[in-house]
Order: C-alpha cells, then structure tokens, then sequence
C-alpha cells in the first residue's frame, strides 16, 4: 500500500506543478513544479535556525548549476525519473549538492516508486532542518541542509521500517561520494 501512497503523491505534485501554477521556463515544463513562495511564518522559522554556509547571492549563482539553484535556492522541484540518484544503488554517502554537508546514507535509501531518491533516515540528527511547507495547496514538511538552508525535498510519514519515513530528495540538491574501500586485513 504505502507505494500507492507514494505513486499518487508524485502524480499529485505533477498535477500541481502543470495546473495550480505556471511551469518553470526550462526543458520539463510539463512536470516540474515551479519555485515555492514563502509565506511570512515559514521566513521566521529560517530566521530562527542559523546557517553555517553562506554565501551571497551572486556566489551561489557562480557555485551551482541552474537547475541547482532553482532547487536549492529557490525550491523548485525537478522532474520525477529524471534525475540521476532515483535508481543509484551504490554504496556511499550523498552531500548537499550546495555545500558539502553530509545528508544521507545510501544503506537507508530505498525504492519508493515516486521517481525521487528516498531515504528512510538523514546521516544524522542535525544534518537536516524541517520547516512547515503549505504552498501549491498542500501542507507538507519541507527539508532543507542545516548547514546551507538549501532546499532539499520533503518528508513524509509513508515510509518502510525502521523508521516509516520517506524523504523524498532532489537528485540535483546531492552530490555522491562512493564509499572508500577498507583495506582488508591482510593487507
């Protein structure tokens, strides 16, 4: 059941990007939802979490990709299927595509069928902040890097075991790092 769940909350927030707001000037229009406005309570939240990495806004624009900034600092969404970690299964740890920040481990990645790489739990505690979402019509939990305010994904409460979490991420807010190889023993 919770893979229909998630189906239905991709379709949902593909109908949300094609009808409840205009589609973002860029190569998926039909798909993407479009950068998230703040509302004021959402601002002062930020304002309460102090972010260690920052940059202005003209660094931001020479240190990302466009499609990386659109996510990480405007909140956009990109596309589902379309980016590179959905179907990655190697084994490492994913960073903030923005900074660096270790987010996830990819022993807690999992298929949740929503086209989005999704994880059951951060790396650890303090590597994400949450904030309440309540744009394109929905109340959700936005993520975003404790360490650079960058715009993540979301979480949801339709998640596998242990923790019944699913946090749906951006492939373009990550950035993989295989996990080094241990010398063996007898080396």
């Amino acid at each position: 059941m919770p893979g229909r769940v998630a189906w239905l909350m991709a379709a949902l927030v593909a109908i949300a990007g094609t009808v409840m707001i205009a589609a973002p000037e860029h190569e998926c229009n039909e798909c993407c939802v479009a950068p998230q406005e703040q509302s004021e309570e959402a601002g002062q939240e930020m304002a309460e979490h102090e972010f260690p990495f920052q940059l202005s806004d003209e660094e931001w624009r020479e240190r990302l990709t466009e499609e990386q900034y659109r996510v990480l600092r405007e909140g956009g969404t990109e596309c589902a299927f379309s980016g590179e970690y959905y179907e990655a299964h190697e084994d490492g740890i994913y960073h903030c595509a923005g900074c660096g920040n270790e987010l996830f481990d990819s022993a807690d990645k999992f298929d949740s069928g929503t086209g989005w790489p999704s994880f059951t739990r951060p790396i650890s505690e303090d590597a994400l902040v949450e904030r309440e979402d309540r744009s394109h019509g929905m109340i959700r939990t936005e993520i975003l890097c404790a360490n650079c305010g960058g715009h993540l994904g979301h979480v949801f409460s339709d998640g596998p075991d242990p923790t019944g979490l699913r946090h749906c991420i951006n492939s373009v807010a990550l950035k993989f790092e295989p996990r080094a190889e241990q010398p063996s023993a007898a080396e």
